[in-house]
Order: structure tokens, then sequence, then C-alpha cells
């Protein structure tokens, strides 16, 4: 397993960080099964694990609270706040208010008596982002939480809550997790040189692109065993022309992982890797099989420079093959009433 520091930080990661999304009733819910994935993490030099309190609605944070009793100390851990955590309105968002019943919420599911990276999970354009940082800043002060972040943020607000914090002597945001993979290049536009400009880590979710990388989907057939399976209403399952692009995309690949003697999926991960802005990638696996078959890539460095080539001609750099891909929609586009005078 290979180690990159954290941005700014000094803490050492390990490449892979290990996603627990598929904890629970979201994916496994054998939480044996879940434990001896995170036990087997550890054991591969894995030392940084990602969750987040909406993931099935907490029981993720519980479980992996669960498997890390005694081991505790020897990760890196992460959780996020901002998706709705019930009906109440109050209950989800980037006010005050709910970081402070939120992040207790997750010390307590967690087991543990504080979190090394809080993150925010999306933007919040009606929150001001100095609400959320002084609230933030408070934690850190407290012990709570040791490290802040924000995930699918944009390059301006990035910006922004970086000028913010430096402007009001708040706590700034280390870190950015965002949706990086071969299908999904968008980032590498803005928010990737951006993150590097101010020095931030970077966490990739969804490097294997929802499963598209691993191989599985190899036709217009879904597998049951597989997300798209599980989830009638995958988007690249409803876009006829998407889901063609990326089974011609992942034609390619196939062929070019074998030039390169590498299996898809470390092809995959290793283009993660591979970007001078990436600090870690994010891998989500549901069973032992799975974990297993993406560890390989812990010892990679860096893809020869003719395969990221022959992949940028697959993928243009910058470029999402499906847009819906993008991780987040801003206000501005997706509700007519912000383009229209009234």
């Amino acid at each position: 397993m290979r180690y990159r520091t954290l941005g700014g930080t000094g803490v050492e990661v390990s490449t892979l960080c290990l996603g627990t999304m598929m904890f629970g009733a979201w994916g496994n819910s054998d939480e044996q099964e879940c434990h001896r994935i995170v036990g087997e993490a550890l054991d591969a030099g894995v030392n940084f694990v990602d969750v987040a309190d909406v993931y099935a609605h907490g029981e993720s944070e519980e479980i992996l609270g669960r498997a890390l009793r005694g081991r505790r100390d020897d990760v890196v851990l992460a959780t996020k706040f901002h998706e709705p955590m019930g009906d109440d309105r109050n209950r989800r968002g980037n006010s005050r208010r709910w970081i402070r019943q939120a992040v207790e919420g997750s010390l307590r599911r967690l087991g543990t008596d504080r979190i090394d990276l809080y993150q925010v999970h999306r933007p919040e354009p009606d929150t001001d982002i100095d609400e959320t940082l002084g609230a933030l800043s408070d934690l850190v002060r407290e012990g709570k939480v040791l490290m802040i972040g924000s995930s699918a943020f944009p390059a301006e607000e990035i910006v922004e809550a970086q000028w913010v914090a430096r402007r009001r002597q708040r706590e700034r945001f280390t870190t950015e997790q965002l949706p990086y993979s071969i299908m999904a290049r968008g980032v590498e536009a803005g928010v990737l040189p951006t993150c590097q400009r101010h020095r931030l880590g970077v966490l990739a979710f969804s490097p294997l692109n929802g499963g598209w990388l691993t191989g599985k989907y190899r036709s217009t057939d879904v597998p049951d065993d597989s997300r798209a399976g599980r989830n009638g209403d995958h988007f690249d399952f409803r876009d006829a022309a998407a889901r063609q692009r990326k089974l011609d995309i992942v034609g390619e690949l196939d062929t070019l992982a074998a030039q390169a003697d590498r299996t898809l999926i470390e092809l995959a991960l290793g283009f993660v890797l591979s970007h001078p802005a990436v600090t870690s990638a994010i891998i989500g696996p549901r069973t032992l099989p799975q974990l297993r078959s993406q560890l390989g890539a812990g010892d990679l460095a860096t893809l020869p420079d003719e395969v990221l080539d022959r992949i940028d001609e697959l993928v243009p750099p910058g470029s999402n093959v499906n847009p819906a891909d993008a991780g987040y929609q801003p206000p501005a586009l997706t509700d007519p009433a912000a383009r229209r005078r009234r």
C-alpha cells in the first residue's frame, strides 16, 4: 500500500480509502461480512475510512463503529453531514443548528470521541458559508472534529470558502471529495486545479463509475447482482446514448488494460491516482471478493504516459460521458426560477 500526505495537514493516508456506503440496508446487511471487509482492508494497509450519516440512514456509521472497536486509532476516520436525516425540514443542511445535532449523532453511532475529517456533503446556497465554517470551527476548538472538508463543491465555492476562512479567521477546508473516474472527468477543468492551488487533499469518489469500470456491465442486460440491478432507476440505463457510449468505452479499455498487464479495475484506479491533485481513491466494496479485486491497486504509483494518452483519446480531458456523473448540479441549473426575471 502506498501513502500520500492529505493536503497540507501532515496526515499520511493510504492511496485507497475504504468507502462504506454499502454497509447496511443500502448494500450488504450481513454485518459480519462488513466487519471482515474492514478488517481485511486495514490488514492490507488501508488507514483511511469514509462514511456519511445518511448512508442507510445511520446504519452504515453504526456498523463501521462496531467494526473499528479496538482499532479506532489505526484509521483516519471521515464522515459527512448535509443530507436529510428525517422528515423535519431542519434535520438536514449546513446550518449551525443542524451541524451541532449532526455531529453528536455521528459520534454516537461511530462510538468515538472525535471525527478526524468532518465533511460538508454538498453545498447549500441558502446557508452563508461563514455560518457553516463558524460552526465547524467551534467543533475543531472543542476537539470533536480535527479537520474539515467539502464534497462536490464547484471551484468558485471552494475559493469562496477559502477566502471567508481567512477573512473571518475560521478553520478552512483542508480536503475536497469529488466524483472522478475515466468516465467522469469534468473536475479536471477547474476543480482539481483549484484544489492544487489551495493545497487541498482530494478524495475521489466513484472511481469505478458506479460499477462500469469493473467490467460488470457488458451489454444492455443488467446483472441482478449489480447496483443497476438493485436500482431500477439507475440513470445510465435510462439514457440509451450514455449506456451505449459507456459500453463502447469499456470494450476499448479492456484491450488497453490487457496491453498494460493490468485488470480493468486496476487501470481505472490507476488513472485516478495518476492525477497530481488526487490524494486517495475511495473504493466502496459491497462484498469481500469486490474488496480483494480492488486492493491490488494500492501499490500503483501512476500509469505510463502512453496508457494515459490512449485514455485521453477515448474520453477527452475535462469531459463527462454522462452529464449526470457530475455529482452536483447547482440550483442555477436545476431551478428554472433561478434563471428567469419576474
